[in-house]
């Protein structure tokens, strides 16, 4: 069986920060060591030629576990390979294409002297290049930018420009940390189909991303991260269910009884300019008014069986996270307090 391309094993990272405050209210200035666990033994696999998507809100721990496997910072405790090496490794690293969330570049180089300049970094000659530059601007969609100077960039422009510096080397992963950020929908498109484009040609592809509806379209694999833990990780038909959650009607030339009743039997009812959307939860029901609005002479613009999506999925493991933590706050308070009286009575 071969070796996963990214193999994580209980990797974690706590770092010790110095809080400010005031003591007894005067503006006296108190440092205290605290420890903030960004990443708390994160285990997971990462096969060859997957989109794998490591996903949370900010601060859930995404960057810190990207940072690590770049080199860019050292885990407390655990451990990773990247193509079956080590972290650190040279010989991986040539192989590898990187882009951070915010990436700071020289903004007085023009895009083909940036791009020129980093593929000097990686050896390319003079000739490679002069071939591989252009490809990749146009890949990207900045072929009319390659001679304006990157501080001229917005920020949809600089995120392209470095994908394509990402790309140069043709590695075999790219690690891509919040790739859409800061893009409009068109840009965000853009990189989803660079991402696809990517896996086309055997790359592998490890992204973070907030944006859920963006991986949901894309990813074979996902981890969900949230306060540094791993909520779950898995194949996206393996995580979400295939129950379908409602029923979606929307129709049009409908008899106000008609829309009165289908309301009244509807969890949500939205009315739109030319039709209404319904939402019921129940099959039968919703067949049987599908059913009522064709005999009645309505016009039936859609109906749309929906399951969880990876967004819903989210938020309620989160949500259930954050009552079970809760609950064990809750006992682990009552439970102090009837020590303290057993204490007081003796």
């Amino acid at each position: 069986m071969p070796i996963p391309i990214v193999q994580i094993r209980d990797l974690t990272k706590i770092y010790i920060r110095d809080v400010i405050g005031t003591e007894f209210g005067q503006l006296k200035i108190r440092l205290k060591n605290r420890k903030v666990a960004a990443l708390q033994s994160l285990t997971l696999d990462v096969e060859e030629g997957q989109i794998f998507g490591l996903l949370g809100p900010n601060g859930a721990g995404k960057t810190t576990a990207i940072k690590i496997l770049m080199g860019l910072i050292f885990p407390t405790s655990g451990s990773a390979t990247l193509m079956g090496k080590p972290l650190g490794d040279k010989s991986v690293k040539s192989k590898i294409g990187f882009l951070p969330e915010n990436p700071y570049f020289y903004d007085y180089l023009k895009g083909y002297e940036f791009l020129s300049y980093y593929g000097q970094l990686y050896g390319m000659s003079a000739g490679e290049r002069k071939k591989k530059i252009p490809e990749l601007l146009e890949r990207v969609g900045l072929s009319h930018a390659a001679d304006l100077p990157l501080k001229g960039y917005s920020k949809g422009m600089l995120q392209r420009i470095g994908l394509a510096q990402a790309l140069l080397n043709d590695p075999r992963i790219v690690f891509l940390d919040e790739p859409q950020s800061g893009l409009d929908p068109f840009g965000r498109k853009e990189v989803r189909d660079l991402i696809l484009s990517l896996k086309e040609k055997g790359a592998t592809v490890f992204f973070s991303s907030h944006i859920l509806s963006d991986a949901e379209m894309i990813c074979d694999r996902v981890a969900i991260l949230n306060k540094g833990r791993l909520i779950n990780v898995g194949a996206l038909e393996d995580i979400l269910s295939t129950r379908i959650k409602t029923y979606e009607i929307e129709a049009a030339d409908m008899a106000d009884e008609l829309v009165r009743d289908m309301e009244a039997k509807s969890n949500l009812t939205l009315r739109r300019k030319q039709s209404v959307l319904f939402s019921m939860e129940n099959q039968d029901q919703a067949i049987g008014m599908v059913k009522k609005i064709i005999d009645s002479g309505g016009n039936l613009v859609s109906f749309i069986p929906r399951r969880e999506t990876l967004e819903e999925y989210f938020f309620r493991k989160i949500e259930s996270k954050t009552s079970d933590h809760r609950t064990e706050i809750d006992r682990s308070s009552k439970s102090s307090s009837l020590n303290k009286q057993e204490d007081v009575n003796g």
